[in-house]
């Protein structure tokens, strides 16, 4: 029913999926946030990386895995708040 072979060799994720760009919305969606709060963090300059041209924001997926992954923490007690 289902085809069990995997999309590449190591079954990671395409390419051009995680270095395509894609616009706030979907960025948002993709971090669970709303797009009022990456706005805010584009401003603060907290937020991930980001492309402009013109009026028009764009993300990669891989700079937004890159900053969650930088975000990371094993416990409350490991998480130091700057």
């Amino acid at each position: 029913m289902f085809n069990k072979t995997p999309a590449n060799a190591n079954n990671a994720p395409a390419q051009d999926y995680l270095d395509g760009f894609i616009d706030e919305r979907k960025a948002a969606d993709f971090l669970c946030q709303s797009v009022r709060t990456i706005q805010k963090w584009r401003v603060t300059g907290y937020g991930p990386k980001f492309y402009k041209s013109g009026r028009s924001v764009r993300y990669r997926r891989r700079d937004l895995l890159a900053w969650g992954e930088t975000r990371r923490h094993g416990s409350t007690s490991s998480y130091n708040a700057a």
